[in-house]
Parts: C-alpha cells; sequence; structure tokens
C-alpha cells in the first residue's frame, strides 16, 4: 500500500476520478445554461400574453413554473455533487512519498491522533490470526499485510496467577514519597527514574492515585500551621543552618538519618531527627570550620543581579 508503484496508482486514481467528477459538473452546468434559457422565454411569453385571455396565460405561467422547477431541481444537483466530492490533497505526490517511506514519523507525530492511527493500520493491515503456541508457551500473531506480505510475531504467553503487578520497590518508594510530595509530583519523580506501571505505561497523577488507593497509603496533605513533620533537602538545610550540599553529604556518610528512596529523587528528612545531637554535631562542626561556612558571606554578590 506504500510501495512507490502503489502510490503511483493511488494518484492516477485519483486524478481520474477528479477529472470524472468535473466532466459530470460540466455536464450539470449546462444543463443549468439549458434550464436558465427555457425558464427566461417561458417568462418572456408569459409576460408579452394579454392578461384578459386568461386561458392562455394561466397555460403560460404553468410552463414558467415548470421550467423554474427545473433550475431549481439542477442547482439542488450541482450543490449535491460539491458537496460529495473529496477535498483535494494538500501535498504533492513527492511529499506523498516521503511520509510513506517514513510511516515511523507519521506515527509518532505529535499530531497524530489515535483516530488517524486506526486508519493507518486498517489501511496497512488486512488482517491479524493469532495462535498458540504450548510448547514454547508463546503467543503467535501473524499479519496479514495488504501488499501481501506476512510478519509472524511471538509474545510471551501469561501464566496461570500470573499478573502484571507493580514492583515492590516502586511501592515502598511511592509510601516514602508521600511523605513530601503530592500524585502529581510522585509521578514526574517515577518517570524521571525511568520506571513504569506494572502494564509497562508512564506514571500520571491518576496512576499514582489508583496505587496508594489499592495499596492502602494516605495521601499527603499540608499541615495547617505549616510546620511539616517531613522536609526535603532543602527545608531541612534551612531549618537546620547548612547548605543543602553539606546536610547531603552527611546524610550519604550516615551522619545523619535521611531516606532517599530513588537515585533521581528528594531526600527525606523527620523534623524530629533533625533536633537529635548528630544533627546538632553537624551543625556545630560546619561552625567550626572557618573554610565551610554554613552560609553565605554578606559581601557575596548575586549571580542574577536586579534588573528593577
Amino acid at each position: 500500500m506504500v510501495e512507490p508503484g502503489a502510490i503511483a496508482a493511488a494518484v492516477e486514481a485519483e486524478c481520474n476520478m477528479a477529472s470524472q467528477r468535473d466532466q459530470v459538473q460540466d455536464a450539470l452546468l449546462r444543463d443549468l445554461e439549458a434550464a436558465r434559457y427555457a425558464a427566461e422565454r417561458a417568462f418572456g411569453q408569459y409576460n408579452a400574453a394579454d392578461p384578459e385571455n386568461r386561458l392562455v396565460t394561466s397555460e403560460l405561467e404553468a410552463r414558467w413554473n415548470k421550467t423554474l422547477a427545473r433550475v431549481g431541481e439542477i442547482e439542488a444537483r450541482i450543490a449535491k455533487h460539491q458537496m460529495a466530492a473529496p477535498q483535494p490533497i494538500p501535498m504533492s505526490t513527492s511529499q506523498m512519498a516521503a511520509l510513506a517511506g517514513n510511516l515511523r514519523a507519521v506515527w509518532t507525530a505529535p499530531s497524530t491522533d489515535a483516530r488517524f492511527e486506526k486508519r493507518i493500520v486498517r489501511t496497512l493491515i488486512h488482517e491479524v490470526v493469532a495462535d498458540l503456541d504450548d510448547v514454547t508457551s508463546e503467543i503467535v500473531l501473524v499479519i496479514h499485510w495488504v501488499g501481501g506480505v506476512h510478519t509472524e510475531l511471538r509474545l510471551p504467553k501469561r501464566r496461570r496467577g500470573q499478573r502484571n503487578a507493580t514492583p515492590d520497590d516502586i511501592i515502598a518508594a511511592v509510601r516514602q514519597l508521600v511523605l513530601i510530595a503530592n500524585d502529581d509530583v510522585i509521578a514526574g519523580v517515577l518517570n524521571r527514574n525511568g520506571l513504569t506501571t506494572g502494564n509497562g505505561n508512564r506514571w500520571t497523577r491518576e496512576r499514582v492515585t489508583a496505587l496508594r488507593s489499592y495499596r492502602k497509603i494516605p495521601v499527603f496533605r499540608p499541615q495547617i500551621d505549616g510546620v511539616e513533620p517531613w522536609l526535603n533537602l532543602g527545608g531541612a538545610a534551612k531549618l537546620l543552618g547548612v547548605t543543602p550540599k553539606t546536610l547531603r553529604l552527611a546524610a550519604e556518610a550516615v551522619e545523619i538519618e535521611g531516606a532517599h528512596p530513588l537515585p533521581d529523587g528528594p531526600w527525606i528528612f523527620s523534623r524530629s531527627k533533625l533536633a537529635t545531637p548528630e544533627a546538632r554535631h553537624i551543625l556545630d562542626r560546619v561552625r567550626q570550620n572557618p573554610r565551610h561556612p554554613t552560609g553565605s558571606p554578606p559581601n557575596q554578590e548575586s549571580l542574577l543581579p536586579s534588573t528593577t
């Protein structure tokens, strides 16, 4: 269906159909011109008749009305023909051939919706025959393409009792992330780490919500007074009075307790753990080291100066 010969044949067939449609429209326009001439002539005869001769005028009026009805009928046929004619293709033959040679670009284009993808599938595929291979425990799919070529695909057969469940490590990460983030943020963190659902889909807010509901994981709710029991790296560092890098290095060295459920994700600290002697020891050590102050010096210039 997408080989150069098939595309050329389709373009030629479209041109032939367009030519036939033009011939039909030309014939209808000629009929319309003749009908209008007959209507004008009938009106002239009716207008020239003696009004007192009612028998003649009534006959001429009937003829005139008949010709007007003929004009209206032909105009309706022309309008119906124009509506039935398909719109011309807004691209050249070379552009069509380029798209046909790169179906992957058409399929993955942002403007290609599911309805258009179904049209592509129905155009290219005649049928798909499914069978089971008990020896290898696989599902065998044979695709019959419109051009006559057959393609065989083999998929692993799901075992009895098997289900595409979410991995336990993702569930454990979600249980920790809900301490500081909502479902939308959690979905972004999971996608950033290349993690997918049990069915291999990307994470969305709705899918995270469904996972929490099924696993009975509570939702993140900010505290009314603003005192959160769990903090991310930036909030915990601000509470201690140190830089985020200093706190992260201390957490990586297990000098202070902190959770890091995903490699490319936030750190999670308990507010109560930040008041322990270990946390105060980190703060005292930083203050005693003049080469690594806890904050920025007062005379440090801003990297982004104000434009106001």
